[in-house]
């Protein structure tokens, strides 16, 4: 079969979602790979995902992994799109057969992030009052907050990022809890008004970095999209893939992580909490970053040993539960 990169027409069809951030940071895609392959013409085409189109129930009860993904992967598979540009906490850790995940694009900060109604300026999430709301359509930053801060009060919110901000700032929520990466890819970045530190919230896997998904024969393509992978994101993710690939857990359960690399070396925290915030299970590992995988796995072990394995099967049977 003849690559679409050595066609005669040239051309390179990328496949992203309609929202903001989304176009946002295809497009970022599309001028790294402009930059460097001046000689392909590459096409933005876009696609509404079931995520985009439910809008009024929390993430966790939508249903199955791959909400915001599986249109663009269908569309790879058809042959109607080439690549898709995802943020990669999206991408769940087991892709269809025939699909690969080519690249990981150079993470921003993965940090969650405190946005908070003018009314609290002077506060940081520690002395926030007791009974403040907060939004969050995350289910891991909902246990750990919950773990952490048993006095707020907890309010789902979904809709676009300009959406959730107008909500907050109507004074819907006291604060809001943020990817801190998508407010900087979308010149937001004025609005985080705390960064919020890994003993307080893990982040999601992925977060912050952009994995590029393409049909697994199309080997050029492959080749191509390398040129924008950075090595230590890749390392860092690929570590927090396998400890989430290993757990079972999708990107709607309490599961967070961090990773650090020194010197070629790799260390992995990854945390695993009850919605209720009251079990929690929490550790360590380190090695080598080209060993990324297996360290992913080796601290799954660990975690499953210390109890979060059935803290996970409780979730999975209340989500199935609709509770």
């Amino acid at each position: 079969m003849t690559s679409v990169v050595s066609s005669a027409t040239r051309t390179i069809r990328i496949g992203s979602r309609k929202s903001q951030l989304a176009l946002v940071q295809t497009y970022w895609v599309r001028e790294q790979l402009q930059s460097s392959f001046p000689d392909i013409t590459f096409e933005v085409h876009t696609m509404s995902t079931q995520g985009d189109k439910i809008l009024d129930v929390a993430l966790a009860k939508i249903g199955d992994k791959g909400l915001f993904t599986k249109e663009l992967e269908l569309g790879m598979i058809n042959k109607e799109i080439d690549f898709a540009v995802h943020s990669l906490k999206d991408l769940p850790t087991n892709l269809p057969e025939g699909l690969t995940l080519a690249a990981i694009t150079e993470r921003e900060n993965p940090a969650d992030a405190l946005v908070v109604h003018e009314k609290h300026k002077d506060k940081q999430i520690e002395t926030l009052p007791a009974g403040a709301v907060i939004g969050t359509s995350s289910l891991r930053r909902l246990a750990q907050l919950r773990n952490r801060f048993p006095h707020f009060t907890f309010k789902d919110v979904r809709g676009n990022l300009n959406t959730r901000l107008a909500k907050l700032d109507a004074g819907e929520y006291d604060a809001l809890i943020l990817a801190a990466a998508g407010l900087q890819r979308l010149g937001m970045g004025d609005r985080v008004h705390q960064i919020l530190p890994k003993e307080i919230s893990l982040h999601a896997v992925g977060q912050g970095a952009l994995g590029i998904e393409c049909r697994a024969d199309d080997k050029d393509l492959i080749s191509l999209l390398k040129a924008i992978e950075h090595p230590e994101t890749r390392d860092r993710c690929l570590a927090e893939r396998s400890f989430l690939r290993i757990l079972e857990g999708g990107c709607q359960v309490p599961i967070g992580v961090n990773t650090e690399i020194h010197e070629g070396n790799l260390t992995l925290t990854g945390v695993v909490a009850s919605v209720d915030g009251q079990k929690i299970v929490k550790d360590t590992v380190t090695g080598t970053a080209s060993n990324a995988e297996a360290l992913g796995a080796e601290l799954a072990k660990l975690l499953r040993e210390q109890g979060a394995q059935e803290i996970l099967e409780q979730i999975f049977a209340e989500i199935q539960r609709g509770s």
